[in-house]
C-alpha cells in the first residue's frame, strides 16, 4: 500500500533536508548578529571565537556524533594545525629570530593564511590516518582513553620540540585573524561538511556501527573502516580549526590546546547534543554565553546587592555543572537526536522524479543451496552444536525447530561467522563461508535477522533499510528505490520517518526482515521472526514471507517456536535437540517421528501417552497440538 511518506516527491524531501541545514546556519548567523549589535567590538571578538569553536566542535561531532565515541584527542590535531600554520605564515625575518633552529624545509614560506590551510589539512589527514589505524580498532571507554593518550603524547612532543615550537614558551609572530566574515564563512563550511558526511554512505555506516556493531557487520559493514573514515575526516578538519584558533590568538603555547580547551569543546558538543550537527551549533552558542557570563563574575561582582568574592576557576566549575545537568535532565542534549528545522525527522531521500517509484522485484535467484557440513561448537566444554549437517536450497522455506536450548541460534551464528566453528564448514554454492570475514558474508548473498531484535535504534525506519541497501553495494539512487520496495512490501511506509526505537513491536520485527531483504539475498536466515507477535500479526507475516519466497525464488531458513507458523510455511523441516540433528523431512514426517515427540514433551510423558492410548482409543492424544 502506498503511503504519504513514500509518495512525497524526493526532491521536496531533499529540499527539507537543505532547510534543516539552513536552519542550523541561521541559528549561528542570528547569534553572531545579536552579539555584534548588542555588545559592539566586544561582541564581535566573542563572535569570532564562537565561529572558530563552531568549526572545531562540528569537526569533533563528525567523529563523536556518528560513532558514539567521545574523543579528547582532537586537541592534538588543533595543536598541530596551529603550530604548522603559524610557521608557514610567519614573516621570514621574524621567523629567523624567533625560530633560529627551524628545519630548513619548514622555514621561509611566509604564506597567506588561506594558502596555508590546504597544507595544514593534508598534515591533519596524515596524522589522522596514522593514529586512526589503531584507535579505530577500539570502542567505548578504551577508545576514549586512547584519544586522551594521543592528546598527552602530542602535548609532550610540542613541549619537547623547542626548535620548532619554542617548547613551553609563548609561540609568537603568528598573523592574527580579526575578520569576522572569514571565520563565519569557515564555520558555515564546516557545518555543511559535517551535515553532508552525516547523510553520506560512510556517515550512515558509522551510525549503524554505533547503534549495533554486530548487526552492522552482518549487513556487510566493516566497523573499523567506518570508524577510521569518520576519524580521518574529523581529524583533518580539527587540524584546520586549530590553525584558525591559533591565528585568532596570535600567540600561544602548548597549554592553549590542552585539557582546558578540549574539555570546553566536549562540553559544547554534549550540551548541544552529540547526535546532530545542529547540536554542535546550539551547544557552542549556549556554552559561549555561559562562559562569558561567568567569566565576568570570577573577579568578584555585586549581584542583587550581594557582593560575590573572587573565585578562581569559576568558569570551569560552571562548565562541569552544565554538563552534569544536561546529562541528568536531558541526556540527548538540548537539541537531542534530531536536526534543527522543520521535518527534521523525515527520511533523507536524495533524488529526482525517477526515484519516486520503488525498485522492481529482483529477478529470481539462481538455484543454489546453503549447506552445513559437520558444524560443531562448544562453549567452556559445553557442546552447543554437534556435527550438524543439512541443506537449505533456494526456492523453498526450510524450517529449523527444536526445544529451547537445542542450539538453533548458535547454528545460525556459526553459518554467518558470528561465532567461529570448532569444526565443520558452511557453504553456499562452492564458497566456504567459514573462511570469510564476518562483514564479507553478505557478498555471498546471505542475509539474516537475529533472535533478539538488532535494529539501529538511532536511525529511522527508512534509514535502517537504506543503509542495508548501501552496504550491499548499491548506488544511493538504487538503494533508495530498493528501500521504497521493501518498506511497501512490509507496510512500513507510513512510519518510515520514525526512529526505530519508537516503532511498535510488530513493526520492528517486520523492519528487521525488510532490512535483510534490501540486500537482495539468495538465502535468508530468519531467527524467530514471529516471536512476540499476536496471531493476526503472525498470519500476516506468514503471508508476506510466502509471497516473497515464491516471487524471488530465494531460500529461507526459518527458526521459530511457533510450530504452526513453521509447518504452514516450510516444505522441509530440520529438528535439533541438544545440539544434534534428530530428524529431517516433510512437516508430516517430522510430526510423526517419535524422537521429535520425545524431544518436545519428554520421554516420560511419551510413554504415558502410549500406554494411555492402548487402554482407551477415545481419550485425546496428549501429543496432539504440540507439533501441530
Amino acid at each position: 500500500m502506498t503511503t504519504p511518506a513514500l509518495t512525497t516527491h524526493p526532491a521536496r524531501l531533499l529540499a527539507a533536508n537543505g532547510v534543516r541545514t539552513a536552519a542550523a546556519l541561521a541559528v549561528l548567523l542570528v547569534a553572531v548578529a545579536i552579539l555584534v549589535w548588542v555588545f559592539g567590538r566586544t561582541g564581535e571578538r566573542i563572535a569570532v571565537l564562537m565561529c572558530v569553536n563552531v568549526s572545531a566542535v562540528a569537526a569533533l561531532a563528525i567523529f563523536c556524533g556518528n560513532t558514539g565515541i567521545v574523543s579528547f584527542g582532537h586537541g592534538a590535531f588543533m595543536t598541530v594545525g596551529a603550530y604548522l600554520s603559524g610557521i608557514l605564515t610567519m614573516p621570514a625575518a621574524l621567523q629567523r629570530s624567533a625560530l633560529p633552529e627551524l628545519p630548513i624545509w619548514l622555514a621561509g614560506h611566509e604564506l597567506a593564511v588561506w594558502s596555508a590551510l590546504p597544507f595544514v589539512a593534508l598534515a591533519g589527514l596524515a596524522l589522522a590516518l596514522l593514529t586512526g589505524s589503531a584507535i579505530a580498532r577500539l570502542v567505548g571507554a578504551s577508545a576514549t582513553i586512547s584519544t586522551l593518550g594521543l592528546l598527552i603524547i602530542v602535548h609532550s612532543i610540542a613541549i619537547s620540540a623547542r626548535e620548532i615550537t619554542r617548547g613551553s614558551q609563548t609561540f609568537y609572530g603568528v598573523p592574527r585573524i580579526t575578520d569576522l566574515t572569514f571565520v563565519l564563512v569557515a564555520a558555515v563550511m564546516f557545518i555543511l561538511i559535517a551535515r553532508m558526511f552525516r547523510e553520506s554512505r560512510w556517515g550512515l555506516f558509522a551510525r549503524a556501527v554505533r547503534d549495533d556493531e554486530d548487526a552492522a557487520t552482518a549487513l556487510g559493514i566493516a566497523p573499523r573502516r567506518a570508524r577510521l573514515v569518520a576519524w580521518t575526516l574529523s581529524g583533518a578538519l580539527a587540524t584546520v580549526a586549530g590553525a584558525l584558533y591559533g591565528h585568532i590568538l596570535g600567540a600561544f603555547s602548548p597549554a592553549s590546546f590542552y585539557l582546558g580547551l578540549v574539555f570546553a569543546q566536549v562540553v559544547m558538543m554534549i550540551v548541544g547534543g552529540m547526535a546532530s550537527v545542529g547540536g554542535a551549533v546550539v551547544g557552542v552558542i549556549a556554552v559561549t554565553l555561559l562562559q562569558n557570563s561567568v567569566r565576568n563574575l570570577e573577579g568578584g561582582a555585586t549581584v542583587l546587592g550581594i557582593s560575590l568574592p573572587e573565585v578562581f576557576g569559576l568558569t570551569t566549575i560552571a562548565l562541569g555543572l552544565a554538563i552534569l545537568l544536561v546529562i541528568w535532565l536531558r541526556p540527548q542534549g538540548l537539541v537531542g537526536g534530531f536536526e534543527i528545522g522543520p521535518n527534521a525527522d523525515a527520511p533523507f531521500l536524495p533524488g529526482s522524479k525517477r526515484e519516486t517509484q520503488p525498485a522492481a522485484i529482483p529477478a529470481p535467484a539462481e538455484t543454489t543451496e546453503m549447506v552445513a557440513d559437520g558444524l560443531a561448537k562448544s562453549f567452556a566444554g559445553v557442546v552447543a552444536v554437534d556435527d550438524m549437517s543439512f541443506s537449505a536450497p533456494t526456492g523453498t522455506i526450510t524450517g529449523l525447530i527444536g526445544p529451547n536450548g537445542a542450539g538453533k541460534s548458535t547454528l545460525i551464528n556459526l553459518m554467518t561467522r558470528q561465532y567461529d566453528a570448532d569444526k565443520g564448514v558452511a557453504r553456499i554454492g562452492t564458497s566456504d563461508l567459514t573462511k570469510l570475514p564476518r562483514h564479507a558474508i553478505i557478498r555471498q548473498k546471505v542475509a539474516r535477522s537475529f533472535q533478539n531484535l538488532r535494529l539501529f535504534n538511532g536511525l529511522t525506519a527508512y534509514e535502517n533499510v537504506f543503509v542495508a541497501a548501501l552496504a550491499a553495494g548499491h548506488s544511493r539512487r538504487e538503494a533508495h528505490r530498493i528501500t521504497l520496495r521493501e518498506l511497501m512490501a512490509f507496510d512500513l511506509g507510513s512510519i518510515a520517518a520514525m526512529r526505530a526505537e519508537n516503532l511498535p513491536y510488530g513493526a520492528r520485527k517486520r523492519l528487521e526482515i525488510a532490512r535483510a531483504l534490501a540486500q537482495d539475498p539468495v538465502i535468508l536466515l530468519l531467527d524467530e521472526p514471529a516471536a512476540g507477535m499476536n496471531p493476526a500479526e503472525t498470519d500476516d507475516l506468514a503471508d508476506r514471507l510466502d509471497v516473497i519466497a515464491q516471487e524471488r525464488n530465494i531460500g529461507v531458513l526459518l527458526i521459530d517456536h511457533d510450530l504452526k507458523f513453521v509447518n504452514r510455511l516450510s516444505s522441509r523441516i530440520v529438528v535439533m535437540n541438544r545440539g544434534q540433528k534428530i530428524a529431517e523431512g516433510t512437516p508430516e514426517e517430522v510430526r510423526a517421528d517419535g524422537r521429535v515427540i520425545e524431544a518436545y514433551i519428554g520421554r516420560g510423558r511419551t510413554a504415558r501417552a502410549a500406554q494411555s492410548n492402548q487402554h482407551s482409543s477415545d481419550r485425546p492424544d496428549p501429543t496432539e497440538g504440540v507439533l501441530a
